[in-house]
């Protein structure tokens, strides 16, 4: 749970950040490719398989959260929302470093959301490029 929590207050902080540094420069093949590993996340997430979203996260949030520890924590997180009725993708940002966390390869990516409800969500999610050279999910948010 640590690292949950560590990732979300970076990713938090991060989102506020000015892309002035060579760290944060484009890289639309990495956003195209983590969208679509995020997309195929969501919609376990979406058909409420999620003690299975634990499956597709980064190996170093495995290493700190156990897939049942993950599973009470997400399911908390997301029934009361009851059911996903739309999303639109808002963003998607490549990025080398987030502060606080391992430097890799992490696309922070941004949807508008609208759950039965709660209306007007965002939800962050970053997948990471993992050690198996795929894009995984590291830290998942809804504000």
């Amino acid at each position: 749970m640590r690292y949950i929590v560590l990732t979300m207050l970076v990713v938090l902080l991060f989102c506020g950040c000015e892309d002035d540094e060579p760290k944060h420069r484009r890289n639309p093949e990495a956003e195209k490719a983590a969208t679509a590993a995020a997309e195929a996340w969501l919609k376990l997430a979406d058909s409420g398989k999620y003690a299975e979203t634990w499956d597709y996260m980064a190996s170093n949030f495995k290493e700190d959260v156990t897939k049942s520890n993950w599973n009470i924590y997400f399911s908390s997180l997301r029934k009361p929302l009851v059911r996903m009725i739309s999303r639109k993708l808002i963003s998607a940002r490549y990025t080398t470093s987030i502060p606080g966390v391992p430097k890799g390869e992490y696309v922070i990516i941004q949807y508008g959301t609208f759950f039965e409800k709660k209306r007007n969500a965002i939800e962050t999610i970053t997948p990471v490029l993992d050690k198996d050279g795929k894009w995984k999910v590291s830290s998942y948010r809804i504000q």
